[in-house]
């Protein structure tokens, strides 16, 4: 065999994973033709060995990932998973800035991110390289073997993705505005904005964070974080009633959201339709993500009847304050025997139902990000999330008088905020984003 022969022969053997021999880095990087700049690895390096179908295929899932049918939760369907599905135990929510700089390349990043998705929703490692001693892993791995965890991937768009960069300025939704200042902001760059919102959900955060870290993987080159953040709830084996799960300051969180399985309900206050004015939206719907910390420290310090006063509603039962059971009818115009009102004016729960004829779908989580080290106290509170059919005229509105006057605003500080588009769901063969694309 001529030396020529036998170079083509073992850059052949590279790109089918079948090197006998064991090679190190510099051999594999002389014989792939990528000289000293192959150092600089990224999405053109090693990576760029194998085609994109290569590095986006699944590997089949261990036996005990595949062990319980309901612990997967399909990403395809008529509506992206993560929205009305039952909320998870944990949440890693993850904003990016984009890069890429065409229209192409964006396209190319969601097509790699559905495969992805849709695999690690089902439980299966990522890529076919990762038995192969002289490749870095396509799976980072933490998540093989372990449960699929009931995962949900869910993605959206922010304002700044109409900018122009990419010829779409004439396809932004107008029920995607960009949100005005609320009373009680306090907004920091570094919680606020992206190009892109990614919500993953699951029953394990090691899992969760499997996914956010292998699609900022995967979007090397085209995309980068802007800012993330961990969430939790109390775990299902902790409530196994499931009742409605309670925030950092001790009370249910999300009772009066709307019934998921009711349809019509749904196309009510979540699902966007093409009528709205944006026809690549049909069946999606808009999230609203706000950072909002908790001012614990002053909070625990408040009574109890401070506290519940608060919220306009009993600490234990979650009940409306001067009924017994947590989803009683909401009762307004109830007195007490002064004839002032039971539920005070600028609780929380009046201020946010209002005439009950605005909804929003709230799905959100408790978060600690450990220690303030200006101020030397806790860095926790409430991860919001909530998704509406337009927040033109769902959550802003309801915002606008929290903000003015809520009780709660004594207690709380909003410090990071976004907003994002989230494609309707997808058809196995198809990818997220192509009604838009």
């Amino acid at each position: 065999m001529s030396k020529s022969t036998e170079s083509d022969q073992t850059k052949g053997d590279v790109h089918s994973g079948i090197i006998d021999k064991k090679i190190s880095r510099r051999d594999l990087l002389r014989m792939a033709g990528v000289g000293g700049a192959g150092l600089l690895l990224g999405a053109a390096g090693v990576g760029g060995l194998f085609s994109a179908q290569e590095r986006g295929a699944a590997q089949p899932a261990s036996k005990a990932a595949k062990a319980d049918a309901d612990q997967i939760v399909s990403f395809y369907g008529k509506h992206q998973a993560g929205i009305t599905t039952p909320a998870q135990d944990f949440i890693v929510f993850a904003a990016f800035d984009l890069t890429a700089t065409s229209l192409d390349e964006v396209r190319k990043l969601f097509q790699a991110w559905t495969k992805a998705a849709a695999a690690m929703a089902s439980g299966e490692m990522l890529g076919n390289t990762n038995d192969n001693l002289n490749l870095p892993p396509s799976d980072t791995g933490e998540a093989e073997g372990l449960s699929p965890s009931r995962t949900t991937v869910t993605f959206g768009v922010g304002p700044s993705f109409f900018d122009g960069r990419y010829g779409l300025a004439g396809k932004r939704p107008a029920a995607l505005p960009d949100l005005p200042a609320f009373g009680g902001d306090e907004l920091r760059e570094e919680w606020s904005g992206g190009d892109i919102g990614v919500q993953v959900n699951a029953n394990d955060m090691q899992i969760a964070f499997h996914a956010v870290r292998n699609l900022a993987r995967i979007a090397r080159g085209k995309a980068i974080l802007r800012w993330t953040q961990e969430g939790f709830q109390r775990t299902s084996a902790a409530d196994p009633a499931g009742a409605t799960p309670r925030n950092l300051m001790g009370f249910r969180d999300g009772t009066g959201n709307p019934d998921v399985t009711d349809d019509a309900e749904m196309k009510k206050v979540v699902w966007a339709a093409a009528s709205d004015g944006a026809s690549w939206m049909d069946q999606g719907s808009y999230m609203v993500v706000r950072r909002i910390r908790m001012r614990i420290e002053v909070w625990d310090r408040s009574t109890l009847g401070d506290q519940e006063a608060s919220f306009g509603r009993h600490r234990n039962s979650g009940a409306p304050i001067g009924s017994a059971h947590e989803m009683d009818k909401l009762d307004l115009d109830k007195k007490d025997e002064k004839g002032e009102p039971v539920i005070p004016m600028n609780a929380h729960v009046r201020l946010a139902h209002g005439d009950g004829s605005v909804k929003i779908l709230r799905r959100s989580f408790s978060y600690s990000s450990g220690m303030d080290n200006k101020t030397g106290q806790l860095d926790a509170g409430l991860l919001f999330i909530c998704f509406n059919r337009d927040s033109r005229k769902q959550f802003i509105p309801m915002q606008q008088k929290l903000g003015q006057s809520d009780l709660l605003n004594e207690y709380i500080v909003h410090t990071g905020s976004a907003v994002f588009a989230c494609f309707p769901g997808v058809s196995e063969g198809g990818y997220i984003g192509e009604t838009l694309f």
